[in-house]
């Protein structure tokens, strides 16, 4: 008994230590992160979650919301600029991602995310809004609009997520894990070096075939997405969505909003064909852009991502003029 309390110890004392330095080195990265990426706007209350949002512009309203392991600079890199000119803009911190906060025990599925954003769009008091979402932000936008048809304008979804996809990319695989504690445990140690290691192979696909831009990390906001917090939520997300978005897709031929979508041909994390031209199959009357890209044009092709909003919101009758 004493052999094998001594080989207990010997195996326990190292791997303790290990951990304690794990987190200790997480911890402080942290505080670094945070401290250089302060929050950028304001905090809205709603049931379930604080949001923190940015609002820019004055005129029709524009919400944005961003995709999995994303926060709202994804969109202020370039988009929220050219168009505050025109519109009222607001961009969300889904709950759980950048500094937004989800109540422990809320769930993270398409239609309480959608609960949360027409909470939000009740709260702003924002009339009838264009919704812009990317990625997953798509998905939690189609819901939204099939659940609270009458809070929303019209869609304009930029490489959405629309149908569930045959295997979970290599990107988010870490994120499957089911048990809280083991999440948290995960997050708490093994995310930020991991993700410092793999920074490389992961960015190649997120952004690939399109080069990454050098202040990404800081202008971009990507340094947040290394926050235990952030994966947490975005674990919580991606299990959320597992379950709840085929319910969902038989549902798209009730939508009565008008929908765009623009996808990247070359987009390595959700295929045009299986989300674009898929859900075009299911919806006719939505209008499907192709351009060469890959999944992160808000970030990669500012331009074409902001002539696409402007040119949906055209089609609500709304817009003013470019």
């Amino acid at each position: 008994m004493n052999a094998l309390l001594i080989l207990a110890l010997v195996i326990a004392v190292p791997l303790l230590a290990l951990l304690a330095l794990l987190f200790l080195f997480t911890w402080r990265t942290t505080r670094k992160i945070e401290a250089a990426l302060p929050p950028a706007g304001q905090f809205v209350d709603v049931p379930g979650a604080r949001l923190h949002i940015v609002e820019r512009g004055r005129g029709p309203a524009v919400l944005l919301v961003h995709g999995l392991s994303g926060q709202l600079g994804n969109f202020d890199y370039g988009m929220i600029a050219p168009l505050s000119r025109d519109f009222r803009v607001i961009a969300v911190d889904r709950p759980g991602a950048g500094y937004s906060t989800r109540e422990p025990g809320s769930p993270a599925d398409l239609r309480a995310q959608a609960d949360t954003l027409a909470a939000l769009i009740d709260t702003l008091g924002l009339e009838k809004p264009l919704v812009v979402g990317h990625s997953l932000g798509g998905a939690i936008s189609l819901a939204l609009a099939t659940h609270y048809p009458e809070r929303v304008g019209g869609l304009a979804l930029i490489a959405p997520l629309t149908h569930p996809p045959g295997e979970v990319s290599p990107v988010f695989k870490a994120m499957t894990v089911q048990g809280a504690l083991m999440r948290k445990l995960i997050a708490w140690t093994l995310v930020i070096p991991m993700s410092i290691r793999r920074r490389e192979q992961v960015m190649n696909i997120v952004f690939g075939p399109d080069a990454v831009p050098a202040d990404f990390p800081t202008r971009g906001g990507g340094l947040l997405a290394l926050r235990p917090s952030h994966f947490i939520g975005a674990s919580e997300d991606l299990i959320g969505v597992a379950h709840s978005l085929p319910p969902l897709l038989p549902r798209y031929g009730e939508l009565r909003v008008p929908v765009s979508i623009l996808f990247g041909r070359e987009d390595r994390i959700l295929d045009y064909r299986m989300n674009g031209e898929a859900f075009v199959a299911k919806v006719p009357a939505a209008r499907l852009t192709l351009v060469t890209g890959g999944h992160m044009l808000p970030v990669t092709a500012v331009d074409a991502s902001v002539d696409f909003v402007r040119t949906a919101a055209a089609s609500l009758g709304d817009a003013v003029p470019a």
